[in-house]
């Protein structure tokens, strides 16, 4: 098991590195290879899931009736979701977003394996930003749900890969006093992060909404028509 040293204060507010004695934390799961590796690999997924949709709608736009692979039943139904107003909020396909997005991400994560420390003000209006794009993935989760009544495969796999990576992005801005936190709220932060409170509610988090999805859609999920 490795050990992970941490900073634990700052002597300004846009300071790098930090004055204060480091803190050592063990395991694996805080060091910047974990945090960075797990960051790249899902913004990653979410780069080639948003490549796909961005296909998938030129598809539709050529051929509204278009049958496409991911359009496997009633429920997990691609052209369908591909065809609503809310595949389009900007008035472009919103898979766009991610494939200008996701590359940013992914040079960060790349960045920081290398060993480069961004600013804190980066750093933190990065996670703010994707913070943005993580309501908007779940808030096109919630639409595909109960206004579409559809879900898309690849829109998924954004769903879940972006939450990846904003937990990821968070758990590292915690740790390195990031986020420009009360005093007393940092070290709440800090503690819980510390102590894997963080990732124990991304999984409790992520069960919840497939469970509620499956008690959703039923039989119809995995049907084959």
């Amino acid at each position: 098991m490795s050990d992970t040293t941490v900073d634990t204060g700052r002597s300004g507010p846009d300071d790098v590195e930090d004055d204060l004695d480091d803190v050592v934390l063990p395991g694996r799961q805080h060091t910047p290879g974990f945090v960075f590796g797990e960051m790249l690999l899902f913004a990653a997924l979410s780069l080639l899931a948003s490549f796909v949709l961005s296909v998938d709608a030129i598809k539709i736009a050529e051929n509204p009736d278009v049958i496409l692979g991911c359009s496997i039943n009633s429920v997990l139904d691609c052209a369908r979701v591909g065809a609503s107003w809310q595949a389009h909020v900007l008035g472009f396909p919103n898979a766009f977003i991610g494939l200008v997005a996701e590359p940013v991400v992914m040079t960060i994560a790349v960045a920081s394996l290398a060993g480069t420390r961004f600013p804190r003000w980066f750093m933190f209006t990065a996670n703010v930003v994707y913070f943005l794009g993580v309501v908007f993935a779940y808030w096109l989760l919630w639409q595909s749900t109960f206004e579409i009544g559809a879900l898309c495969p690849w829109c998924l796999l954004v769903t879940v890969s972006t939450t990846f990576v904003f937990v990821s992005m968070t758990h590292w801005n915690v740790l390195h006093d990031n986020l420009y936190l009360p005093a007393g709220v940092q070290a709440r932060a800090f503690s819980a992060v510390a102590k894997g409170y963080l990732m124990a509610g991304l999984v409790i988090w992520l069960t919840l909404v497939l469970a509620f999805e499956v008690v959703k859609w039923g039989p119809r999920l995995l049907s084959l028509g």
